[in-house]
């Protein structure tokens, strides 16, 4: 009977030191020390640098749900003109646009397009460099090729916004731009002086062939 209470005793004894243990280890939640904190945290990366919104992936791939690549370089931009919309646009993907729109560029473009966003502000803001009219003047004859070129690669203080708008999203908003500017006259004419060859986006021979003849 003895012999029992002991190990009775003893099994209680373990049991709570397995269940002190194992409380310590869940409210101590210091790692020790980092022998190799590069591999421990993740390394940051400033996506608004051209390096990170340059890349591309793998050669021979496209990403998952990704549009075809896009050919054309960033001094590409006569031909740019001619590229058209690879994508057949509902209202829904308008209103969509208008959305992206006013996220990322009616800042300085204005939600009206006039250029007068509230970083330039009449002059009174922040930034005080106009940013380009969209509404009204010469960028106002610009095509949805063109619009997503500037997009793509960036032009003058504009930076490129490839690294935060996909293919997808940056043809809905040129889309959306070209349906309302000038209260949706220019929806379908094209750029002034641009040539009247339709360039595929998916056709890099026919682009080559394009700037042969410009040449």
């Amino acid at each position: 009977m003895k012999r029992t209470s002991n190990i009775l005793i003893a099994a209680a004894l373990v049991s709570g030191a397995l269940v002190s243990a194992c409380n310590r280890g869940e409210n101590n939640r210091n790692p020790g020390r980092h022998y190799m904190p590069d591999m421990f945290e993740s390394r940051a990366y400033e996506f608004y640098s051209e390096r990170v919104s340059t890349l591309k992936p793998v050669e021979g791939t496209v990403k998952r749900g990704e549009l075809l690549p896009y050919h054309l370089k960033a001094a590409d931009t006569a031909l740019a003109n001619a590229v058209k919309n690879p994508l057949t646009l509902t209202k829904v993907d308008l209103e969509e646009g208008k959305r992206l729109f006013n996220i990322y560029c009616a800042v300085c473009h204005g939600s009206k397009l006039d250029g007068n966003g509230p970083l330039y502000k009449d002059g009174t803001g922040p930034y005080v460099a106009a940013p380009a009219n969209l509404a009204s003047g010469p960028k106002a004859s610009y095509t949805e090729g063109r619009l997503f070129h500037v997009m793509t690669y960036g032009i003058n203080v504009m930076g490129s916004y490839a690294s935060q708008l996909d293919r997808e999203q940056r043809w809905k908003i040129a889309a959306y731009i070209r349906s309302v500017q000038n209260g949706g006259a220019n929806a379908s004419a094209p750029a002034a002086g641009s040539d009247s060859t339709k360039v595929a986006v998916e056709a890099p021979v026919a682009v080559a062939k394009d700037s042969a003849q410009a040449k």
